[in-house]
């Protein structure tokens, strides 16, 4: 089945981490599978940058300062030997495969990079720590509350698939609504979806057997699964039934709970944004 929206195109910003080669093949194996095209960008915090702040929230001022050269040539010869090695040739070379690109837009802040993310169709960060404020995990908030897109979360060291058994955590929130409907070619070539259901870790809305109902009117057939929270939390649960199921994907609705709240008390997304150890896609 083919979608109206497939999945073509793939944002990677690229900035100095040790998780950028898992960010690179998480990129390759989702491109793989819908034949997308992988543009790479520089993304650079120049130190000029500060963070300001007071009791509603903080931001960084962005830097007269452009991203240095070294960053730049850095950051491009990282994304190409990640193309190489997840066997991915340059835009043109393959017509009817996946394909890569390095944009020469210069980039060095969170905003800017949300924006530049509004004309692709996913945009593929690493896995972050919500504990400890770093520039790029500001970036990928950024993306998720600003961009109008999907991102996608790499694991520190991604599996062989992505997309064969799809769990999606249901919450019932318009979050999770707004990001099944980013998802559908997802799930048009999942193998398996399940609509998992975690008991009081939930808001006003459908059941996951009735998004599983309207799935199947899509072509997508899914399974609904409720579960018990085991006063684990909902995050943790969430994740534990994805190895159960032996899902390489999950979709999940980001920040039902406001950004702060989740700081100061925990919450579903600030878990998985921390401990998730297979590829998840979130929109808010």
């Amino acid at each position: 089945m083919e979608s109206a929206m497939a999945m073509k195109s793939v944002l990677v910003p690229v900035y100095p981490d040790p998780g950028t080669s898992s960010v690179l093949k998480t990129a390759c194996l989702f491109a793989e599978r819908f034949k997308s095209t992988i543009e790479g960008i520089s993304l650079e915090f120049p130190p000029t940058h500060m963070l300001t702040g007071d009791i509603y929230g903080g931001a960084w001022v962005p830097s007269a300062q452009g991203p240095s050269e070294r960053q730049t040539r850095e950051a491009r010869e990282a994304f190409e030997a990640g193309m190489r090695a997840g066997g991915i040739v340059p835009v043109g070379a393959n017509p009817t495969g996946p394909s890569w690109r390095w944009s020469e837009q210069a980039i060095t802040d969170a905003g800017g990079m949300a924006g530049w993310s509004r004309v692709f169709d996913i945009t593929v960060y690493g896995r972050t720590t919500p504990s400890v404020f770093a520039a790029h995990q500001y970036a990928l908030e950024s993306t998720l509350f600003e961009s109008g897109r999907p991102v996608l979360l790499a694991p520190p060291a991604p599996g062989k698939s992505i997309g064969d058994t799809v769990l999606i955590a249901w919450n019932c929130s318009t979050e999770s609504a707004r990001t099944v409907a980013h998802a559908m070619p997802i799930l048009e070539q999942a193998k398996r979806v399940v609509v998992l259901t975690v008991e009081g870790g939930t808001v006003p809305g459908p059941a996951g057997s009735d998004l599983a109902t309207r799935l199947a009117a899509n072509g997508v057939k899914a399974e609904a699964r409720t579960v018990p929270d085991h006063a684990r939390g909902s995050g943790a649960t969430i994740l534990a039934e994805t190895t159960k199921l032996g899902a390489d994907l999950v979709i999940k609705g980001a920040y039902t709970q406001s950004r702060l709240r989740q700081l100061i008390f925990g919450g579903a997304t600030s878990h998985i944004l921390a401990h998730a150890e297979l590829p998840v896609f979130m929109a808010h």
